[in-house]
């Protein structure tokens, strides 16, 4: 019977191939909308994802700010020598602490002038983050204890700068903490980088580097905040109840004063705000939808309308009321899961249309795909209940007197 009910309407939508094309373009635009702003929602939650696992979910930030808008003491700052003992009294949960100290400046190597961003890094850092050497060597601990200005270039940066990747033993002029000095080029790596990293970078003129962590706290040694690496598999919310004592009771402050900030706290920040307005950008396309359902209701009313003589026919010939109802549900069914469907392919190749001409990695979950028909097909049925329930309740002799 079912079967039957489905060939039946199968053939009523061909006999109207132009009528039913224009009734499922609401589904169609709906589904499509609702695929492709889910997806690009997914797909930038991907990224974003990848993004914080190549930073390393582990990483954290701590400094004292006084919740009470108390000013600044000068225990307040985190000195070298300090941050040697809080790396003791923590060896079995971190694994890598620095400064997380940065600086912007111009290389200058003739005429070339490169604009660059050189991160302060400890020597064992290549332990936490990958850094893709092909030229030299890594910054040493000699160079961290030395303060020696040497550094490890971005090829691209190198390249620009000295003419080639390869520029070990070349130095160039550069000012940091106001005293311009010379550098010396020990190794040159690659950046392995995520598909948002390119975007970003691209968008970028300013190299990057690495030099001694030690050069960047000269003169006085003082560190506003401290970045470190936890161990993999240390559960972050724990740890930081445990660190954040610990720092509250070495600089005679209060738990509230010190903060600690994590890359793990800020990724389900950002994974739950780009999730909710994924869903919600999506529900207000989903109200297209309805505007699709309206219309198949429009076209299964006036298909009845026109059927009317047919529907006497088959209760004369003793079709019950129910197999008219599911007759024309089947059909108003088939018309929005069709359109489904389509709608699935124009949403779905837009999104993969797009992650190929940008060179991304797209997300299409098959979970979407089955929502968006599952909910086509409820639409279809949802708004055909009044058409076929008309139809079904249709007087056979007055539907045979239909002109």
């Amino acid at each position: 019977m079912l079967l039957e009910n489905m060939s039946m309407a199968i053939h009523a939508i061909k006999a109207n191939k132009m009528r039913s094309l224009l009734t499922m373009l609401g589904i169609i635009i709906g589904i499509g909308a609702v695929i492709s702003i889910v997806s690009i929602g997914d797909t930038m939650r991907f990224m974003v994802s990848d993004l914080y696992k190549n930073v390393g979910t582990n990483l954290a930030y701590v400094y004292v700010w006084p919740k009470d808008g108390e000013d600044m003491r000068s225990g307040d700052y985190f000195k070298l020598d300090e941050m040697e003992r809080i790396k003791e009294a923590f060896k079995d949960e971190i694994v890598y602490m620095d400064s997380e100290a940065n600086v912007a400046g111009e290389a200058i190597k003739g005429r070339n002038k490169i604009k660059y961003k050189f991160e302060g890094i400890d020597s064992n850092y290549p332990d936490v983050k990958k850094i893709n050497i092909i030229y030299g060597r890594n910054i040493s601990d000699a160079d961290i204890k030395a303060r020696k200005n040497n550094v490890v270039l971005e090829a691209s940066g190198a390249k620009d700068l000295f003419g080639t990747e390869n520029a070990i033993g070349k130095t160039f002029r550069t000012t940091i903490n106001n005293e311009t000095s010379y550098y010396n080029v020990v190794g040159v790596y690659r950046l392995d980088l995520t598909p948002i990293e390119k975007m970003m970078q691209e968008s970028s003129d300013t190299k990057s580097g690495y030099i001694p962590y030690s050069l960047l706290v000269w003169p006085d040694d003082n560190l506003f905040n401290i970045r470190f690496y936890a161990k993999e598999g240390t559960n972050m919310t724990t740890f930081s109840d445990k660190f954040t004592s610990y720092i509250a009771r070495t600089k005679n402050r209060e738990k509230e004063d010190i903060t600690f900030n994590s890359t793990e706290d800020e990724m389900k920040s950002v994974d739950s705000i780009m999730g909710g307005l994924s869903a919600a950008v999506g529900g207000i396309a989903a109200i297209s939808l309805l505007v699709g359902g309206i219309g198949i209701m429009n076209i299964m009313l006036v298909s009845v309308t026109e059927r009317t003589r047919e529907i006497g026919i088959r209760k004369a010939l003793g079709a019950k009321t129910q197999d008219v109802l599911i007759q024309f549900l089947t059909e108003s069914a088939i018309l929005s899961a069709f359109g489904g469907i389509l709608g699935i392919a124009v949403g779905a190749g837009l999104v993969y249309l797009g992650g190929a001409i940008l060179g991304m990695h797209v997300v299409v979950k098959p979970s979407v795909i089955l929502t968006a028909v599952s909910f086509s097909a409820f639409v279809g049925v949802f708004f055909g209940i009044y058409p076929a329930s008309k139809a079904a309740s249709a007087d056979p002799i007055d539907a045979l007197r239909y002109e």
